[in-house]
């Protein structure tokens, strides 16, 4: 028997984190339920950096202008559905820098299934018994908030 690997599909996805050190998470309500950073996949001929960009003004309605786009902190590879399809999900993690006064899902032209989002500490999201994604989040996050820089973005899990 022969297992065939799912078409790639690239994804570019954005920690978000204002100027207090808090990080943007999205909530979903499939798979009972989780919160994401917001990202999507990469259109014909964009790079990750730009998908970015654009993900964070259709998913959020920031403003490109008033994002302080940082380096890919870390890269993250899984196979799950997407529209019924299994796919092999390869993501790319930015940092990104906003005021939380330019987050504005109000101008969202292309929200997706967003049901909520929300501004975590470090501690809440160390704490909490909701599903987060990407696993290794909280670390990441920790490791930017103190200033340390990476030698090499980060592979993450789950």
């Amino acid at each position: 028997m022969t297992t065939s690997t799912p078409p790639l599909r690239e994804a570019a996805r954005a920690i978000v984190m204002d100027a207090d050190d808090r990080v943007l998470l999205l909530r979903y309500d499939e798979n009972q339920g989780f919160w994401a950073t917001p990202g999507g996949s990469l259109q014909r001929g964009e790079d990750h950096a730009t998908a970015t960009l654009r993900e964070l003004g259709e998913e959020l309605g920031i403003d490109e202008k008033a994002i302080e786009l940082g380096t890919q902190l870390a890269e993250r590879t899984k196979d799950h559905l997407v529209g019924g399809r299994e796919v092999r999900q390869v993501e790319l993690y930015f940092l990104a820098r906003v005021s939380a006064a330019d987050v504005d899902p109000a101008r969202a032209p292309q929200p997706d299934n967003i049901r909520a989002y929300l501004w975590w500490t470090l501690a809440e999201l160390r704490n909490t018994q909701e599903t987060v994604y990407p696993i290794g989040l909280a670390d990441l996050v920790a490791t930017v908030a103190a200033g340390q820089p990476l030698k090499q973005p980060v592979v993450l899990t789950g």
